[in-house]
């Protein structure tokens, strides 16, 4: 059964003036699944919860929980969050829930990662288990932002490509700036020319290939259309394919 749990903000990072993470502690959560999200609130003066889903971007044997976030223009919870400093309180809910999780994958020899914005979340929890590299001989994160300033976590990023060289890919895009070491473009059309995979030295295929998504819902739409037209299919558990995905509006 669901319930709010109470946790407390330790830290958090602020990758700009409207990218933020917050990560926190709350000893009776619950084991989660890499890859699932839970709802994060705010406890108001009548006592009820305003809350919003938010993927948990830790790995599962982490003991704190992160999330990352904008504060939209307007919104009821995310520029609250925004203004949270360690030592403040929140609520969690368990259980998390969600399927975009590499139990419901099927297998392949390669696995494609494909993110927008704070989308990036899920596949860095994904990432943070040994589960993966048990799974895949190669594993590749694309990760698009519309600045470079909104790259979040590169460090970390940075850290699997170090300790997995010849098998973690990683690919940034960029689509308003020339930056050195990124595309430009958007991760659809990078795809629909082979700049992506030139990059990379692999091919998309129903084959070899299963790709998770995760985002912005054009990018997904988009990139769901591309990967079609290559022979990919939607997965479900009664018909298997080679795309999932989770859309973050």
């Amino acid at each position: 059964m669901a319930q709010w749990l109470d946790a407390t903000v330790v830290k958090r990072t602020d990758w700009n003036d409207h990218l933020f993470s917050l990560r926190f502690s709350c000893a009776e959560f619950p084991q989660f699944k890499a890859g699932q999200f839970t709802k994060i609130g705010l406890l108001q003066e009548d006592g009820k919860v305003v809350s919003r889903p938010y993927s948990l971007v830790n790995g599962p044997q982490d003991h704190e929980l992160e999330i990352i976030a904008v504060p939209v223009e307007g919104g009821v919870l995310s520029p609250k969050l925004h203004e949270l400093q360690v030592g403040d309180s929140l609520k969690i809910m368990a259980p998390p829930t969600g399927f975009l999780i590499l139990d419901e994958v099927p297998k392949s020899r390669d696995l494609w990662l494909i993110a927008t914005g704070t989308g990036v979340g899920p596949f860095l929890s994904i990432l943070a288990t040994e589960q993966v590299w048990a799974s895949y001989e190669n594993v590749v994160l694309i990760y698009g932002t519309r600045w470079q300033q909104d790259l979040a976590y590169l460090p970390l990023i940075e850290s699997w490509q170090a300790q997995s060289p010849e098998r973690f890919h990683f690919v940034p895009v960029v689509s308003r700036e020339q930056v050195t070491g990124c595309l430009q473009g958007r991760i659809p059309m990078l795809l629909k020319s082979t700049e992506i995979q030139s990059r990379l030295g692999l091919h998309l295929s129903a084959t070899d290939s299963q790709v998770m998504l995760c985002g912005n819902p054009e990018m997904i739409q988009d990139t769901v259309d591309l990967l079609s037209e290559l022979g990919l299919s939607k997965h479900l558990r009664r018909s298997p394919g080679q795309i999932s995905m989770e859309r973050y509006w």
